[in-house]
């Protein structure tokens, strides 16, 4: 399971890291909020911790933004504001959870266990002999791991959920995309091209004038 850490006090995110790195996680840290957002932008996370007074851009405003554009990957506040307030506006935005500072760090870890629980970050699906994790974003191949990109894993699911039945490209955007920006039929197009480069079979058949249809058969 891979999490974001955005902590701007040097010694206490190192004191994170370790631990979770001890327990099994892995971990990218960042000190500045603008190239913490700028990461979550590029790579795939399962979790984000997140402290809120850090440099240029503050916690509260990156997830603002990540649940204005529709990324709803987990979040947990590990902030001083001690505040009503501060707690209140910090789950108004979109939190999962809100830990104050000091605290103890099996709490961290007990609170990342829940949501993992709550979430089922880690439910596996299988289909051909392959293990998918949706909530990871990834397809185990034998030993070998399948790294994708957060919609890519959505656009797959909801294939595999679905195999052998023919799927539109709206039916794709009404069930996966919900009420984000509505992307285009050549956006989906590009999904299922960059799916099918990630297997050594095809497992998409296009279906002229109809859609596609998931075929693990």
């Amino acid at each position: 399971m891979k999490i974001l850490l955005l902590e701007d006090d040097v010694i206490l995110q190192e004191i994170i890291e370790e631990f979770l790195l001890e327990k099994g996680y892995t971990v990218e840290c960042y000190y500045d909020g603008e190239k913490a957002l700028n990461a979550i932008g590029t790579y795939s996370f399962d979790m984000l911790l997140l402290d809120v007074n850090v440099p240029t851009i503050d916690g509260f405003e990156i997830l603002a933004y990540l649940r204005e554009i529709g990324n709803t990957t987990p979040t947990i506040y590990i902030t001083s504001l001690a505040g009503v307030a501060d707690l209140k506006k910090g789950f108004e935005i979109g939190a999962d959870d809100y830990l104050r500072k000091p605290f103890e760090l099996e709490e961290l870890h007990a609170r990342i266990e829940h949501i993992v629980r709550l979430y089922r970050l880690q439910e596996e699906i299988e289909f051909d002999g392959l293990k998918f994790i949706p909530k990871l974003h990834q397809v185990w191949v034998g030993d070998k791991i399948i790294e994708m990109r957060q919609k890519e894993a959505q656009v797959l699911e909801y294939f595999v959920r679905n195999a052998g039945k023919i799927i539109s490209c709206d039916e794709m955007i009404e069930n996966v995309w919900n009420d984000e920006n509505v992307p285009t039929h050549a956006t989906i197009r590009t999904y299922i091209k960059n799916l099918r480069k990630m297997f050594e079979k095809d497992y998409f058949d296009n279906i002229k004038g109809e859609g596609y249809r998931f075929n693990i058969v």
